[in-house]
């Protein structure tokens, strides 16, 4: 690497640094709904036992954000995407998925997610299958038609269930990621040049620490 490439490379990290001690120092923390904080007490104390980090909570966006679906229709993993996740795991931090699906999908975020897993799964042209158990019962799905993106709904809802932890939200489109920027979520656009493919491992956590 030359010296302007690695200029260039120290000056971004130290802005993404910069930004999210911005973000963690000036954005406070909405506390979750009692009933949602009372949950949230119970699954910190059985993610501490296990090992598993109880905060922050990364959620993101599924389609063009971690998979791509091609013209012929499968679906494979974008680049860098499987790899993010399994780092993600390695540290133990809990991720999850907000994404549209039609809400006849089923009835709840259970039975929408499970006919999300047959959809993707079918198409599915990876070498390695998709991390669907990662997520949890962490997916987010429309209800209604009103609750699809960019409504606020998922993200409230997703913030609701996260027991006061700080959440993170990756997606590919700037509306999306300012929508939940403006709910409380720390947020980053991937997919962009001349920055991280996704938000830095180390710099999120960072945030589990405060």
């Amino acid at each position: 690497m030359n010296g302007s490439a690695y200029d260039s490379s120290t000056r971004l990290g130290l802005a993404l640094a910069a930004a999210l001690v911005s973000t963690v120092l000036c954005t406070p923390a909405t506390a979750a709904a009692p009933e949602a904080a009372e949950r949230g007490q119970g699954a910190v104390a059985t993610l501490a036992a296990h090992g598993e980090r109880a905060c922050p909570v990364v959620y993101f966006d599924l389609g063009e954000t971690l998979v791509h679906t091609a013209a012929d229709g499968s679906t494979t993993y974008l680049p860098g995407a499987a790899s993010y996740l399994r780092t993600l795991r390695e540290r133990h931090v809990r991720v999850g998925l907000i994404t549209n699906v039609p809400p006849s999908w089923g009835a709840t975020d259970g039975e929408r997610a499970a006919r999300l897993r047959t959809e993707v799964d079918a198409t599915w042209r990876g070498p390695a299958a998709f991390a669907w158990a990662d997520f949890g019962d962490r997916i987010r799905t429309p209800r209604t038609e009103a609750e699809r993106k960019p409504s606020p709904v998922l993200w409230q809802r997703a913030k609701g269930d996260s027991a006061g932890c700080r959440v993170v939200y990756q997606a590919e489109t700037a509306q999306e990621v300012s929508v939940a920027s403006s709910l409380g979520f720390l947020s980053y656009q991937v997919g962009l040049p001349y920055r991280p493919a996704f938000l830095p491992a180390g710099l999120i956590e960072l945030l589990g620490r405060r």
